[in-house]
């Protein structure tokens, strides 16, 4: 009785240990690589080296050649963009020596957005900020009635935008609220100006809701890291007295793809005149610059400490 007893109880336990052998073995192999990472980490830390360095920052100029439609009353959102991103570029070369700036583009020309986060990707970029300015909708509107040839009121609609919105927002890739997707088609509507842009963004439409949604799927891996980028935007926005329109999530497809933290800054709506005023004088591009430099600083002090 009691031998069988003992066998039964010893059967178990090579069962069990037989069904824990892929496990077990698999402890062995990382184990050592645990080991490894971290003295790894012990000795940079002993050193005084960083583990994680910023080494090179892809700057993405909005739109550009045929894609540029969105316009103020004298200016252009892709020249705005171009020249900020310009400047943007000379200024993290001259205060962070240790840093690489890439551009997508440095001229009038258009780049597909798959292109544009591809250039990141395939470089291995550490951050990609892509810069745009904001503007209203137009959207068509009763102006006021008249009367047919029934005496019937009918309505007159003219074409409005609205010039008194202002201020700065930062984009991440994510899903952001339904009514909020203005943002989101005029920015995703360049892919219709791409050729074959239904193979390079696997049937995606931009006036499609369900694309829409379906985009937010692929969601930013590095989304903490570009909240925290995007929140030193604002912030710096602030200080300098500009409208915080905060830091959101939304399905850009210029972001989606990103392999590493990535933003989409918009410096201002080009559809307020001062604001457009604002985004095209020397200084006011120079402090924007200045508020995304240092935003840049911040978050590349802080990622290299942790």
């Amino acid at each position: 009785m009691m031998n069988t007893i003992f066998a039964t109880i010893d059967n178990n336990i090579r069962s069990k240990l037989m069904k824990n052998i892929p496990l077990i073995r698999y402890i062995y192999v990382l184990l050592p690589v645990l080991v490894l990472l971290t003295l790894t980490s012990f000795t940079n830390k002993s050193n005084g080296v960083s583990a994680y360095r910023i080494k090179t920052i892809v700057i993405d100029a909005g739109h550009g050649g045929h894609d540029g439609a969105t316009k103020g009353l004298f200016s252009r959102e892709k020249d705005i963009a171009l020249q900020v991103a310009l400047k943007l570029g000379k200024a993290i070369e001259t205060n962070l020596k240790d840093v690489k700036v890439v551009y997508t583009r440095t001229t009038d020309v258009f780049i597909p957005l798959y292109e544009r986060i591809g250039i990141a990707n395939n470089i291995k970029a550490d951050l990609f900020i892509s810069i745009h300015c904001n503007s209203m909708p137009i959207k068509r509107v009763v102006v006021s009635y008249r009367k047919d040839s029934r005496g019937r009121r009918i309505p007159v609609y003219a074409n409005r935008q609205s010039t008194s919105t202002r201020g700065t927002e930062t984009f991440v890739s994510g899903f952001g609220r339904l009514d909020e997707q203005d943002v989101v088609i005029r920015e995703n509507e360049s892919i219709l100006l791409e050729k074959d842009y239904k193979n390079n963004y696997e049937g995606y439409d931009p006036k499609d809701p369900e694309s829409i949604i379906m985009l937010s799927l692929m969601k930013n891996a590095f989304r903490d890291q570009s909240i925290k980028l995007a929140s030193y935007m604002q912030d710096e926005y602030v200080l300098s007295g500009r409208v915080d329109r905060g830091v959101k999530e939304q399905s850009l497809a210029v972001l989606a793809k990103a392999g590493m933290p990535a933003v989409l800054t918009e410096i201002g709506f080009v559809s307020n005149p001062e604001e457009e005023e604002y985004m095209n004088s020397e200084s006011g591009q120079n402090e924007i610059v200045n508020n995304l430099l240092k935003a840049i600083q911040t978050y590349k002090k802080q990622a290299e400490l942790e």
